[in-house]
């Protein structure tokens, strides 16, 4: 049994937990992370989930995904999904997420890591993840189109590529 801590609109930590399943209560809210590792050749790893599996079934999705268990924060659940899902060891002690998402229960933050990682080096987690290929932003948005990859917002994608190269919101000279 997983149970997720709530907190308030602000991020704040209501001394809350829920079991995973349960309906999150009006205005309270939990955390969400989501991987993306790229390549040196600008290539994200995407995973594909097990045809048993609830939710996406049969689908392409970003590196890893899921959500951070009572007591852990973003960075935590992050490294802990990553490993467990695809057995990339990544230390995320000081990363921050270079975007945070708003949804109707929650805050989905978004890593990206740089990897050169050999897919056939990778330790799959049977119970969620069928296959790991590399794929460019435009095979990923193609998937999308033709419905086999989860349906993210295009532009979504596309930002994530950006990203993995700049953080903030402003051009810098140097870009």
């Amino acid at each position: 049994m997983e149970y997720f801590t709530l907190y308030d609109q602000d991020r704040i930590p209501l001394g809350k937990q829920i079991l995973r399943g349960e309906k999150i209560p009006e205005g309270e809210y939990h955390i969400a992370i989501h991987v993306c590792v790229f390549n040196s050749e600008n290539k994200m790893l995407i995973q594909q989930r097990q045809p048993f599996k609830e939710g996406w079934s049969n689908m392409w999705d970003v590196s890893a995904g899921g959500s951070a268990i009572a007591g852990e924060n973003s960075r935590e659940a992050a490294q802990r999904e990553l490993e467990e899902e695809i057995g990339l060891k990544i230390p995320f002690e000081k990363m921050r997420p270079i975007l945070t998402v708003h949804f109707d229960h929650g805050f989905d933050d978004i890593y990206t890591v740089s990897s050169d990682v050999d897919v056939n080096d990778l330790k799959l987690q049977h119970e969620e993840v069928k296959a790991v290929k590399w794929a460019s932003e435009e095979e990923i948005l193609d998937m999308i189109a033709d419905g086999t990859f989860i349906p993210y917002h295009e532009h979504l994608i596309s930002l994530l590529f950006f990203m993995r190269n700049h953080r903030g919101t402003f051009k810098h000279d140097e870009e």
